[in-house]
């Protein structure tokens, strides 16, 4: 995946879709043959992309110390092994307390963890995978998903390389004709047109902040931090995925003159979190994943099949627990901000809303 053209969209969108992580790769000490080892490979990652897809441009670097065999690639970070199917900005902004740059990560060639992940056998693994989250998301927003499914294979292909090739115009302009609008954006119509009011305060656009109708796919990543740790960069590392929280829940936003917020959004997501009932105007999704668990890379299910999904990873945090950090496309957002500008700006090419959220927790409960 390499960085390309940022034309049209929103200033966001661009930001979003032209942010990189700078990595810096080594190879596992029990793959290196030669003395002596090979230096670090220096890449900077898409935020919107995959790891498997920066294979090609990591190889060189370490082909010449490589045992024989056959490549089964895959990556760790402390030991934990990375799920190939999370977009990099997502599994950074999760694994990443405070962040790393340069990005130090592993790169096995030999040795896959089947136990562990699925096969990713090549990039056609990773564009199924994209097309059935999109599925998905169509299912979630208009009930079918039958836009994605007839889609001629020209668009389909033209849709994964805008992806590909971080070109956000021709992901626009094929992506419109599935028809996954999902909420109205008047805030960001507001601030377009008050620029002489540009030092008016969130809180004071409450009445433009107002959405339509709409269903909201959002995946949901649920970091537990321990009570006894007051730094975030005193997180210990996460040493298995049974430290997560993956959860599918979508989220039914309906207009009634209000600004619904990121803050709203998250009590309907997480109202474990939040002591006072939630007066909001909105509620998860009768089709919802009850602490819904999306199986790895699985993308041979109907979206049907996925909204009946059970979570593999099924502790939610307690009622003494308090949220710590959001984030969402590297960005530490205001809770205030209206949830329909987040979500027309910072949701991934698969039209979910990735939403990584560190809770300090006095005694994880499990459910």
């Amino acid at each position: 995946m390499v960085m390309g053209d940022k034309g049209g969209g929103t200033e966001a969108q661009q930001y979003v879709w032209g942010g990189a992580i700078p990595l810096q790769i080594h190879l596992h000490d029990s793959e290196v043959t030669t003395l002596p080892p090979p230096p670090p490979a220096l890449i900077l990652a898409p935020r919107i992309g995959y790891l498997p897809l920066l294979v090609p441009q990591i190889k060189p670097f370490f082909s010449s110390s490589l045992p024989p065999g056959v490549d089964t690639v895959w990556f760790e970070y402390k030991g934990l092994p990375l799920k190939w199917y999370i977009p990099t900005g997502v599994l950074f902004d999760l694994l990443c307390a405070e962040p790393e740059r340069p990005w130090n990560l592993t790169i096995h060639f030999r040795g896959y963890p089947g136990n562990i992940l699925t096969p990713c056998e090549s990039e056609d693994s990773i564009k199924w995978s994209f097309i059935n989250a999109l599925k998905e998301a169509a299912y979630i927003i208009n009930g079918n998903c039958k836009n994605i499914m007839n889609m001629s294979q020209p668009d389909q292909a033209e849709l994964w390389r805008s992806v590909l090739n971080g070109q956000l115009e021709v992901y626009l302009r094929v992506s419109s004709k599935l028809k996954l609008d999902i909420v109205g954006d008047d805030f960001s119509l507001k601030l377009n047109s008050s620029t002489s009011k540009s030092n008016q305060g969130v809180n004071d656009l409450d009445a433009t902040g107002t959405t339509r109708t709409g269903r909201v796919p959002v995946r949901l990543y649920i970091r537990t931090i321990d009570e006894d740790t007051d730094d975030l960069e005193d997180a210990p590392a996460i040493g298995s995925w049974e430290k997560v929280s993956y959860i599918n829940r979508p989220v039914e936003v309906h207009s009634e003159g209000k600004c619904f917020t990121l803050n709203d959004a998250l009590k309907v997501l997480l109202p474990e979190l939040f002591t006072e009932a939630s007066s909001t105007n909105a509620h998860t999704s009768g089709a919802e994943v009850e602490g819904g668990q999306r199986s790895d890379g699985d993308s041979s299910r109907s979206p049907g099949e996925t909204g009946a999904a059970s979570n593999e990873h099924s502790q939610l945090p307690s009622d003494g627990a308090e949220i710590k950090l959001v984030r969402i496309q590297g960005i530490k957002p205001q809770l205030e901000i209206p949830f329909s500008w987040v979500v027309n700006n910072l949701m991934n090419p698969d039209h979910y809303l990735h939403i990584c959220v560190y809770v300090k927790v006095l005694e994880p409960i499990t459910i």
